[in-house]
Formats: structure tokens, sequence, C-alpha cells
């Protein structure tokens, strides 16, 4: 009960059949029982900007307090509202927006951040979704560290950091430099960071492919030249006394009915100490 259950999903719009997909998800979701879960590529339902999305609908049937903001915010004319959610077991004390930089009418970035208050401390859980083409890598470098300054800022005077978890659909592999840089590889704007992979953490050399070609129906796309693994859980450094350590991390949502899954993505799960260690234990 110490530990926090992190589950990133990027949902894939209102793609049909999307009431399967939304039952896909919430079964499977139910089943890992997270206690936070990031959502990217949210959209209102009923196609209205400003409606009921499908992470409200997620939200609502799992028991979850949410927030939701679009990134893309319309009008449907022109664009389909599109955006991120968090949906958290806990409470969501406050939260804050973060545009993120080289935004398109049809594809403007943010991050998402929110304080959410566990019994044990406040933590910051940070949803975020990248720039998508194969040569947009100098953009998401300068996201990546607009990112970064945003996390540091948050909970930076407080005596006792707090731990900040980072998910996303970040459209780039390992061993590019804009996730090099998270992880504490490389420098960016003469800036450096660190940040646990908690995929890497627990399965190191494993290919972790979150954007495959076997997911059946759902992933029968021209743009997969190759498999890749594009979505992540990031976890502040962990402490001497326990907070911050990875426990566990999966690929997940992987079920299929009929040939369809619940997203064109693959999920991420990680398990996070977020309490110091007890003690007496």
């Amino acid at each position: 009960m110490r530990h926090l259950r992190v589950v990133t999903l990027n949902f894939w719009g209102l793609q049909p059949p999307l009431a399967t997909r939304l039952d896909l998800a919430e079964r499977q979701l139910r089943a890992l029982a997270p206690d936070v879960i990031a959502m990217q590529e949210v959209r209102p339902m009923d196609g209205a900007a400003h409606g009921r999305t499908t992470a409200a609908h997620l939200a609502a049937a799992l028991g979850l307090h949410h927030i939701y903001e679009p990134a893309v915010p319309g009008p449907p004319e022109d664009q389909p509202e599109e955006g991120l959610a968090i949906l958290s077991r806990h409470p969501i004390a406050e939260h804050r927006v973060t545009p993120l930089p080289v935004p398109r009418p049809e594809e403007a970035r943010i991050l998402l951040s929110a304080g959410i208050d566990t019994p044990w401390a406040r933590v910051w859980l940070h949803c975020t979704h990248l720039h998508y083409r194969l040569d947009d890598g100098v953009a998401r470098e300068r996201q990546v560290v607009t990112i970064d300054e945003a996390m540091r800022d948050l909970g930076a005077g407080e005596p006792d950091a707090p731990v900040h978890v980072l998910c996303g659909d970040f459209n780039a592999t390992p061993d590019s430099d804009e996730i090099r840089f998270l992880r504490g590889l490389t420098t960016l704007a003469g800036r450096r960071t660190f940040y646990q992979d908690a995929f890497g953490r627990v399965h190191p050399g494993e290919d972790g492919f979150t954007w495959c070609t076997d997911v059946g129906e759902a992933r029968a796309r021209r743009s997969i030249d190759w498999d890749r693994r594009l979505d992540y859980v990031f976890v502040s450094a962990r402490r001497k006394d326990g907070r911050g350590t990875v426990r566990d991390a999966q690929v997940v949502l992987d079920e299929r009915q009929d040939g369809t899954a619940a997203s064109d993505h693959y999920g991420v799960l990680a398990e996070i100490q977020i309490a110091a260690r007890d003690p007496a234990a």
C-alpha cells in the first residue's frame, strides 16, 4: 500500500470499434487495479468540443477522479478536439498545464501535471504526448527540455522534494537523443537531467515494444515499418529511504477481442515506492 501503481495508455482517439475498445480497456484496467492512469489521444465521445470524453467514461466506470485538458481545442469542423487526461484513485489536489514548443494547428502538445495526495505523500504525476513524425527529433528535443524545466519547478521550494512520475507517448525509441536526455545520458540545450526509465530498469535489454505489428486489426497500419517502444513511465531518482524505487514494470493492455485491441498502442504499468521504508519493518 506504500506503492503507486501507474498505467500510461495512448487511447487512439475515437477509432472504431469504440465501444469494444472501451470495454477492453475497462476490463483490463479493472484487473490491473492502477492507482493512476495517464491517457493520451483523449477525445469527446460525441465529437463536440468540451463533451464527455473517453477518459471521463473510463473514470466513471472505474470509480476514479479525473482531469482532462485539451491540447488541440478544435473547433471540430477544423480539427477534432484532443487532449490528455489523468485518472486517480487518490484526490487530485491541483493541476497545471504547460504548453510545449513547436505547436502546429493540428498537433499542439502540452504537459499535464497533477499533484496527487496519497495517504503518505503528495506525488506529481505528469502526462504528455510528443510530436510523432520520424523527422521530428529536434522538436521532441525542445519539448523534453521544457518538460524537465516544468517538472523541476513543481515542488522545488518544498523542504522534502516529492516523487515525480512522467508518463506518455513520446514517439521516440530508447536510443533517441530525446529519451537519452531524460535518462541522463546526453546533454540538450546545455542541460542535463535524470529520470529512471521504469521498464528499462526492471527489464534491461528487453524490447518492450508498445507500437508493433502483432496486435491484430487495430495495428494494421502502413506507418509501422518496424516495431518500437514509444510509451514510457519515467520516475525521479531513487532516494536513500526507498522512495522512487521502481518495484515492477510491464507492458500491458494487450488483450484482443476478435482481432481488436483497446488501442493501437500497448500500455505500460509501473509500480513505484512513494513512501519511505518503515524503520520498524
